[in-house]
């Protein structure tokens, strides 16, 4: 108790505040995004890749926020599912769940790429994860009768497991000149910038809705 009540007055002296061993850092909300080559940032320097700057653009707008990137270019729904588990720790409060592109590609049935997805977020729901879906367009050289299936997708899962979702992850920035690395498909750094301006309205959502979720 004497070493509690000097630690008290040493505080008082100085203008500080004693927090619980546990208390620093406990608000901070930590997001994983967890996708291909789009959010991996590729062949981009690591300060430009998606991850990095939404949370240099949300800690700007004061939010606590932690955004790992545990994304891998080149994956697709499969290879997401099965390192899965893996990827995303304990202690992950939200995750930014952005697949599929890749299968469209590939041309991968979209009833597969729908029941990987599924199995996905309801895996993190039942770890108590919130998930942001982020959805993707079929390219238009795989049909009308592909895009109508693989397009419904995401908001068809969307609605079916109560979670978020980001209509389509390259808004503003697919087929727009100058906003892409030369191939046509990935963006440039000025391309996501624009992405993430458009992303952080639900990016704030989404941490707020996991800041609710702690407090309750």
């Amino acid at each position: 108790m004497r070493i509690k009540a000097a630690l008290t007055i040493f505080a008082a002296f100085w203008g500080l505040t004693l927090l619980p061993p546990t208390a620093a850092g406990a608000e901070t909300v930590n997001i994983v995004s967890f996708g291909d080559s789009l959010m991996a940032g590729f062949e981009l320097a690591p300060k430009d890749a998606f991850p990095v700057k939404l949370e240099a653009a949300l800690k700007a707008r004061g939010h606590d926020v932690a955004i790992s990137n545990a994304s891998v270019s080149g994956d697709t729904t499969s290879g997401g599912l099965a390192r899965l588990d893996w990827s995303v720790p304990d202690g992950t409060d939200a995750v930014l769940l952005e697949l599929g592109g890749n299968d469209a590609l590939r041309g991968i049935s979209p009833e597969k790429t729908r029941e990987n997805l599924d199995t996905m977020i309801a895996r993190l729901k039942d770890r108590g994860i919130t998930v942001l879906l982020v959805g993707m367009l079929a390219p238009p050289n795989m049909g009308a009768d592909y895009a109508d299936r693989f397009d419904a997708i995401y908001p068809e899962l969307a609605e079916i497991h109560g979670v978020a979702l980001y209509p389509f992850f390259l808004d503003g920035v697919a087929a727009e000149t100058g906003l892409d690395i030369g191939d046509g498909m990935h963006p440039n750094a000025r391309g996501v910038d624009i992405m993430v301006d458009r992303f952080l309205p639900y990016a704030e959502t989404l941490v707020g809705n996991v800041m609710a979720a702690k407090g309750s």
